[in-house]
């Protein structure tokens, strides 16, 4: 069947099953496993749901006392919250102890209802491997997109402990060999697809994440400011994400030492606000990368330059990254850089690693600048060159609010929906009008 959306184009309806196994699309952001892939999983569904797509999306239950079903994602979508192991947060390596269960629960669940799917769209690597569990017994085709590879990130590891195990390289692999397409976000990581894992590029369909312009937009730099409580006069520098070793929070910190010892900024105030993660939890609970940050900036003095503001909610971002001069995205691996996107579309400039999807996301010396990753100097060096140049960040960021309208979620939603329907063609597999 089909149903007019707009204009002349008329889109076929289909009933995906979406999985996103080890984090749910509604979670709070900034926390130890929630970030970009929460908020693409959510999005897609929300605007894939304005394309007449109906989607139930399957995520671990992770709290007793949250309902099971949610309709949060609005036009009849939902996300069905599995119980598998114990109905709160475990460490990412027991999650796989879990899976099975899991499993069950999706065919319970859809078995009670008799729901029918027409394909199944996995995100992360243990989703995938739930769908193809899952596709032996509905007979649909799998599409995956792996948002993180886990031999990308053994090479950035510092230590050991910072690496993943061969359990998840293996399913990874597994799931690349299994799936019938695969979704990436940039020609990056095809190429990391290819090089890495020896993939099938042939099955491979280069579709970037979107965002949400009518979240994300310009806000006058000053209601910004004091909707969040700054000053006019000060000048902040904004980081967003998780708090891991992967997210460069500490080559930031080095580089904001540099500048306070800038003769530039001798007169000029600004200062770092850092949001993710939980800065003010006990001893027992705090990880140990907030600990190291935090002792870090303890050791540089820089406790009046750098603030610690822990999660905050989608709807407040927009406020800070308006309010922001500049947003960093000091990585040392993002298969996209959702934050880098959001910051743009808020029409504030990015400085990021040239690493990944940030090398292919922010254009250098026009939407913002690339820096070699792990360069606190560098850095440094292109964070003072806006902060010191009010006319160069102002064109700079009218610029990225005009660039990240290509990635407004209404033409990649499209884009997705166009890509499930060439899939269920290929297979003859596509529901009768």
């Amino acid at each position: 069947m089909t149903g007019e959306v707009s204009g002349d184009i008329q889109e076929t309806l289909l009933r995906i099953a979406m999985i996103s196994y080890h984090t749910c699309p509604l979670a709070t952001l900034g926390g130890k496993d929630t970030g970009g892939m929460n908020v693409y999983v959510r999005d897609l569904t929300r605007y894939l749901g304005r394309l007449g797509v109906h989607v139930d999306v399957f995520t671990r239950s992770q709290d007793e006392h949250v309902p099971h079903v949610l309709h949060n994602l609005g036009y009849g979508n939902r996300v069905v919250h599995v119980p598998a192991g114990p109905e709160h947060p475990v460490p990412k390596h027991e999650l796989p102890n879990y899976l099975p269960e899991f499993v069950d629960g999706v065919r319970n669940f859809t078995q009670a209802r008799n729901l029918k799917y027409d394909l199944i769209h996995s995100h992360y690597w243990l989703s995938g491997l739930a769908a193809l569990d899952l596709q032996e017994d509905w007979y649909i085709p799998v599409i995956h997109m792996f948002h993180t590879l886990g031999a990308m990130k053994n090479r950035v590891a510092q230590n050991s402990e910072q690496k993943e195990g061969e359990y998840r390289i293996l399913g990874e692999k597994k799931v690349l060999e299994s799936a019938d397409l695969i979704v990436a976000a940039t020609p990056a990581e095809v190429a990391q697809l290819q090089w890495l894992y020896q993939a099938d590029i042939s099955k491979v369909e280069i579709i970037p994440p979107g965002v949400d312009t009518s979240r994300f937009y310009p806000i006058h730099k000053e209601e910004a400011k004091e909707f969040i409580g700054i000053t006019p006069c000060d000048r902040m520098l904004l980081f967003v994400g998780r708090i891991e070793p992967l997210k460069g929070l500490d080559v930031l910190l080095q580089a904001i030492n540099i500048l306070r010892q800038d003769e530039r900024f001798k007169n000029i105030t600004f200062c770092l606000a850092v949001i993710g993660g939980d800065p003010d939890a006990s001893p027992d609970t705090i990880t140990d990368e907030m600990r190291r940050v935090q002792e870090m900036r303890d050791q540089l003095g820089l406790e009046d330059f750098v603030v610690f503001l822990g999660k905050k909610s989608q709807d407040t971002l927009p406020y800070y990254y308006s309010a922001a001069e500049v947003v960093i995205v000091p990585s040392h691996y993002e298969s996209f850089g959702m934050v880098a996107l959001e910051a743009m579309a808020c029409g504030t400039p990015v400085v990021a690693s040239q690493v990944g999807g940030l090398a292919y996301l922010v254009k250098d010396g026009v939407t913002g600048f690339h820096v070699p990753v792990g360069d606190p100097e560098a850095l440094g060096d292109r964070i003072a060159a806006l902060l010191s140049d009010p006319e160069l960040r102002q064109r700079m960021g009218r610029q990225a609010a005009e660039f990240s309208y290509n990635y407004r979620w209404e033409n990649i939603a499209r884009r997705v929906h166009h890509f499930y329907v060439s899939a269920l063609e290929e297979k003859s597999l596509l529901p009768a009008d």
